[in-house]
């Protein structure tokens, strides 16, 4: 009976390998925190209403995917001769949301999800309420990768914070500036282990091998004077 058992968990491990369709955005080059970026010129803030930033997760494999969104709280974009060159905005953890469309199993529930995501399994959102990204650098982009946002003529770097653990990240953006507005659009794929987010109490334990450490992020923000 073992044998056997040891022989599905292979089989499942060999299709979830081959199966990672879903993940459609570039992973992100991460290094340790870097200096950020000096606010200078003109200081646009972000406009919370129309920004946020959208989340996708998988199990192994890029199999049964989830996604939803995270409300932008507050922030700025920083605009010198037409240029973006500083920022950052801070994601209010709370506001996690789960797309029904994504939980088709029938004894699954979009709220439950949500709750899970929220306790201390994940996000830990009662000890870290909030995350933030702040721009440390901005430089053009010379050739957007294949599987990068459409339009990308940037290369951001930033302080990505979650968890309570801040890692700089690298990938290439939609950047457009004008008179009275910037806007900033990227997809990009993260490793949830780099910032310490695990569910289960070890990497050997069944609940933690069955789960994706690729997390998707897509940022869409706004600012305005």
């Amino acid at each position: 009976m073992k044998k056997l058992s040891v022989i599905a968990l292979v089989g499942i491990g060999l299709l979830a390998a081959s199966c990672n369709k879903d993940k459609s955005a570039q992973t992100a080059a991460t290094a340790t925190e870097q200096k950020v970026a000096e606010s200078k010129g003109e200081v646009l803030p972000v406009d919370v209403a129309t920004s946020v930033v959208n989340w996708k997760a998988f199990h192994k494999g890029g199999m049964a995917p989830r996604w939803g969104t995270l409300n932008v709280k507050s922030g700025d974009l920083s605009i010198e001769g037409g240029q973006l060159t500083a920022g950052n905005f801070v994601i209010d953890m709370n506001s996690i949301k789960v797309d029904p469309a994504s939980v088709t199993e029938k004894d699954k529930k979009p709220a439950d999800l949500e709750a899970h995501l929220k306790n201390q399994d994940f996000f830990n959102v009662e000890k870290n309420p909030v995350s933030d990204f702040k721009i440390t650098s901005v430089a053009d982009l010379k050739e957007a990768p294949a599987d990068a946002i459409a339009g990308a003529n940037k290369t951001v770097s930033g302080n990505l914070t979650l968890l309570g653990k801040t890692m700089n990240v690298t990938f290439p953006a939609k950047v457009d500036v004008t008179d009275n507005s910037a806007a900033v659009n990227a997809k990009f794929t993260v490793n949830r282990a780099d910032w310490g987010i695990k569910f289960g109490t070890s990497e050997s334990d069944p609940a933690e091998w069955m789960i994706s450490k690729d997390i998707e992020i897509a940022v869409d923000v706004k600012a305005k004077k």
